[in-house]
């Protein structure tokens, strides 16, 4: 159970690495009007959501998206500073850290509960 544990967690978080990717690409398809961008998109998005599902079967879809979703938005973001000449004040760098801190307590609260996720 552990190493299931464990192999999720390594799931969620190559899905959010590759939801950076993915959003990347999408920026530089410019509307996917643009072939080679918009293959990385497609190609990077695919894997990206098959590792969320794993997360989501181990955790649950609202830990599993949650993490998925804000290494996205953390990546995504600093990308966007560091590549795309986006502004980085200090109240952005802030809300990252809140970000990055509620991801971490997550990870904390996953051993909360009965052990058991809901199935539909």
């Amino acid at each position: 159970m552990k190493n299931e544990k464990r192999m999720a967690w390594v799931c969620l978080i190559v899905a959010g690495l590759m939801e950076i990717v993915w959003a990347y690409f999408m920026k530089q398809s410019h509307g996917f009007t643009i072939l080679m961008p918009s293959i990385a998109t497609v190609i990077s998005l695919i894997p990206s959501f098959f590792l969320l599902e794993r997360g989501i079967r181990c955790f649950g879809i609202g830990m599993s998206y949650a993490v998925f979703t804000g290494i996205g938005i953390a990546g995504t973001t600093v990308i966007g500073i560091l590549l795309l000449g986006e502004s980085a004040n200090p109240a952005k760098i802030v809300s990252l850290l809140v970000l990055v801190a509620g991801i971490v307590g997550l990870k904390f609260c996953e051993g909360d509960g009965d052990g058991k996720e809901s199935e539909v």
